[in-house]
């Protein structure tokens, strides 16, 4: 069983990333269309590059404080009875696992870009964040068949949305010129942190359906039609949010698109056909 907190910080780290991921994935795509590449991480631009590598601190920084907490607070260092592994304390071990692996993409990248004693291509560090998400969908996949009823629905949505990261980081390896797969990830990842955050006030907060409740330490429903509604509110909860996420993102590519020098992208990609057509006819012309 988590906690409100549980689910708000490692939401808000999800949800901060992924909308610098969309933001500059976007910002990146309208400048230039033709130069485009997959990014695992994003510089952030000004005062002189000092903050350059800002959003791989937040996650190197972010997923070690978590994991002090749920390693070294929750546990209240008690971490062997009788020799053995605290059995109070196994999720909190789980959740500490899940977090070294994104502690450890974090180091890894920073030692990449900013050291030459670790050189790496971007598909590696998309590889590297792909077992990341690994780890994490490991982790929540067996919390939702251990977590029955409605909280189970919950981490089993969750589930989805990280396969989604999964799948989306590790075509950018494999795809690195392409917008989509670029956008996808950063959708994956804010909507994640969303999804975070829709747990935590719901299973832990003021938005507990009816009929349900928090009781020592497991949501309880009077009924099976009371967590039934609850599942389906759960399903138009996430509905609602992927709607505000798309929204976002076109507003954004709107925005993005005004203001750069590339217009009108319709243009680009007739002129890309034109060039097609006239290799195709030149080769034609040759063969003749």
């Amino acid at each position: 069983m988590g906690s409100f907190m549980g689910h708000v910080l490692p939401g808000t780290l999800f949800l901060v990333i992924g909308l610098w991921h969309i933001w500059s994935s976007v910002v990146r795509f309208a400048s230039n269309p033709k130069s485009f590449r997959v990014r695992i991480w994003n510089p952030v631009p000004g005062f002189d590059g000092r903050i350059k590598y800002l959003e791989i601190y937040i996650v190197a920084i972010g997923a070690f404080i978590d994991l002090c907490i749920e390693l070294l607070y929750s546990t209240h260092l008690k971490f062997f009875v009788n020799g053995i592994l605290n059995p109070s304390h196994l999720n909190d071990f789980e959740h500490s696992g899940m977090l070294l692996m994104f502690f450890i993409f974090g180091v890894v990248t920073l030692l990449s870009e900013k050291t030459s004693f670790l050189p790496l291509a971007e598909g590696a560090l998309c590889l590297i964040a792909a077992t990341a998400f690994c780890a994490e969908y490991v982790l929540f996949y067996f919390h939702s068949t251990t977590h029955k009823g409605l909280e189970g629905y919950y981490h089993l949505l969750l589930v989805l949305l990280i396969a989604l990261c999964i799948l989306s980081t590790v075509a950018g390896a494999l795809f690195p010129t392409s917008f989509p797969v670029d956008l996808c990830s950063g959708i994956a990842i804010t909507l994640q942190g969303l999804w975070f955050y829709q747990t935590a006030f719901t299973l832990y907060g003021p938005m507990m359906p009816d009929g349900c409740q928090l009781k020592e330490n497991e949501i309880l429903c009077k009924t099976m039609d009371y967590q039934v509604q609850g599942e389906l509110l759960a399903s138009f909860q996430l509905f609602a949010i992927v709607f505000g996420v798309l929204v976002m993102v076109v507003l954004s590519y709107i925005y993005a698109a005004s203001r750069s020098e590339h217009l009108d992208l319709r243009s680009l990609e007739a002129a890309g056909d034109q060039l097609e057509e006239i290799k195709v006819s030149n080769a034609f012309v040759v063969q003749d």
